[in-house]
């Protein structure tokens, strides 16, 4: 292992390569290039080996990431992408969207050392493409087939990392979506530029050649009651994710030019996939031409702000009410809407939405300061007096996060409880939630997080519904005799 590993000394960190801005802000392909499988081995081969791998512990799925880079720094692809996906459903696709910055790279211990991190997210992703080309992703196949029914509400990543194992399993498993693909924020939240959405569908098919039944346009609530799917099946998960726009919470006119980032997002990405989009086509989801204010710090408002740009939007800025250092986005994806042309205004919040109801014409703000921290800990942003200025504004995109819909009052379920935040409330050993035989995983029951870790509680809840339906199974066993 010495020869091939704790090369960190010696070689750079090297990511991959990354399209140039002024070529990229003009479509919405991946922003970087696929390593080399050399480049690959070489990086991977800047792995310490540590005795307590704070990349693996930082990592929401576990993954045993220094066994994977040693495989592939040794060259045995098929090996690392197997031990890479023993514990990640969708190894390309966080490979691509989690925030590594923040998670494995982040802890890496050579970064701590200085001799920059080891680009996990790169080899996560080049190890999985190799694999897909190579034929080494293996159909979903069932051990045994088992003859519960389990239905699963939402087709994002916590349902879909949920019905892979469910399937594996032998469970009959059927996943009902409003939408018309399956993927959820895969597919309509996150942009093209990020993830390519051939990446998800190759997912969905595997899933659905493994005998994953899918029922797409079917809102419960609407299409179906909740009753119904009970009644249909042995075991239910709810992983509806968090959809619920925050409001701003300031003053401003009955215009259209305020919108709700997913919103707008999920028009932009209905355009990309070549579907019709009428409020696109007139103008008021596109913006082209437009001064363009985001508002928010996160990584939907990264997505929305670049979305602008490459729509070919007059000017965008974003507007966070903390500084550049307390910002909840990763700052890899800051830097890239930097170099596209994105103006950002830190320490700076809205007061009002200035326009009438055909036209807006500026976003009023104020420059905010850090005062004493909050209970998260985080300095708790304050108002600093006299300080307002408005940004000319011909579109606003709310970008402040998400909040659950009422479940209980959409489904007329009153016995699903839920928490204050109305997230689901589910017991945390196995996620079933207060009633028997329900399960619930992913963003509505902590909500808006990252894709990490609803394919972690995805995973995790499968096991839960697992265990409920064999445990059931054992007691009419033991009835029947």
């Amino acid at each position: 292992m010495a020869e091939r590993m704790l090369k960190f000394v010696a070689l750079d960190k090297e990511p991959p390569s990354k399209r140039a801005a002024m070529a990229r802000k003009a479509d919405f392909h991946e922003i970087y290039a696929e390593l080399a499988k050399a480049k690959a081995a070489e990086q991977a081969s800047r792995c310490s080996q540590c005795g307590v791998p704070f990349c693996q512990s930082h990592c929401p799925l576990q993954n045993n990431i220094p066994d994977w880079l040693r495989l592939t720094a040794e060259g045995r692809l098929q090996e690392a992408y197997e031990t890479s996906a023993a514990t990640n459903l969708m190894p390309e696709i966080c490979g691509r969207i989690c925030p590594q910055d923040r998670l494995c790279e982040g802890n890496c211990v050579i970064e701590q050392s200085g001799h920059g991190t080891v680009t996990i997210g790169a080899i996560e992703k080049y190890l999985t493409e190799t694999a897909w080309a190579e034929g080494w992703v293996a159909p979903v196949k069932a051990l045994r087939e088992r003859p519960e029914h389990v239905g699963i509400i939402g087709a994002g990543p916590a349902g879909l990392a949920a019905a892979e194992v469910l399937r594996r399993k032998g469970y009959k498993v059927t996943v009902y979506d409003r939408y018309d693909r399956a993927g959820g924020l895969l597919i309509y939240g996150i942009p093209n530029f990020k993830l390519e959405k051939d990446v998800v569908a190759r997912r969905v098919a595997r899933l659905e050649e493994g005998g994953v039944t899918f029922v797409l346009n079917c809102e419960v609530g609407r299409d179906v009651t909740f009753d119904a799917l009970r009644s249909k099946h042995e075991a239910v998960l709810i992983a509806t994710g968090v959809y619920k726009a925050r409001d701003l919470g300031v003053p401003q006119p009955a215009s259209k030019g305020v919108l709700a980032a997913m919103d707008y997002l999920t028009a932009s990405n209905r355009v990309g996939l070549g579907d019709e989009v009428a409020e696109f086509a007139s103008g008021a989801l596109d913006a082209k031409g437009k001064r363009v204010v985001v508002i928010g710090g996160g990584d939907t408002a990264m997505d929305c702000v670049r979305t602008a740009v490459r729509q070919g939007a007059k000017s965008v800025t974003c507007l966070y009410r903390r500084d550049k250092a307390n910002m909840p986005g990763s700052l890899t994806e800051v830097k890239n809407a930097e170099e596209e042309g994105v103006k950002f205004e830190w320490l700076a919040a809205p007061k009002a939405i200035l326009g009438d109801a055909k036209k807006l014409k500026a976003v009023r703000a104020v420059k905010m300061r850090l005062g004493a921290a909050d209970a998260s800990g985080r300095q708790a942003p304050e108002e600093a007096p006299g300080a307002e200025f408005d940004l000319p504004a011909d579109l606003v995109i709310k970008a402040l996060g998400f909040d659950p819909e009422d479940l209980p009052a959409i489904w007329d379920e009153t016995y699903l409880k839920t928490s204050r935040w109305g997230t689901v409330r589910v017991n945390e050993r196995n996620f079933e939630t207060s009633i028997p035989g329900v399960f619930a995983a992913g963003d509505i029951v902590r909500g808006a997080s990252l894709v990490v870790w609803a394919i972690r509680e995805g995973r995790d809840a499968a096991e839960g519904i697992h265990a409920f339906l064999k445990e059931r199974a054992a007691s009419a066993a033991v009835a029947a005799e």
